[in-house]
């Protein structure tokens, strides 16, 4: 790919992950629609299964891809000054990072107890 097609990669990559998100929610209301109470041991016996932690967590890093996309492009469009708009942008791509690092840590946690 040239480096034209930046912006069609990246705006392409957003509507997969979209989709992602989409299913994902669908099959999630769908396993709990027939269950009545959840509580922690139910959340913790679903999560301990590599399949859901492995969905849930690219779900989330779907959610973070998806919202980098989403706040680059309004920076890149709204913030005019150069570098106003790299702070900006390396400060939510740290704090992105570190919610990508963090969920990761809680999904170990759940699998390794």
């Amino acid at each position: 790919m040239s480096w034209r097609a930046q912006g069609m990669r990246a705006w392409l990559l957003q509507r997969l992950t979209a989709i992602y998100m989409l299913l994902y929610a669908i099959g999630f209301v769908i396993y709990f629609a027939g269950r009545t109470v959840v509580d922690h041991v139910s959340w913790q016996a679903l999560f301990i299964h590599p399949v859901a932690n492995i969905a849930t967590l690219i779900f989330f890093f779907s959610i973070l891809y998806h919202a980098w996309v989403g706040v680059r492009d309004i920076l890149i469009d709204y913030v005019k000054w150069s570098p106003l708009r790299f702070i900006l942008w390396t400060l939510i791509t740290a704090l992105l990072i570190a919610m990508g690092i963090w969920v990761t840590m809680i999904l170990y946690s759940l699998v390794v107890v």
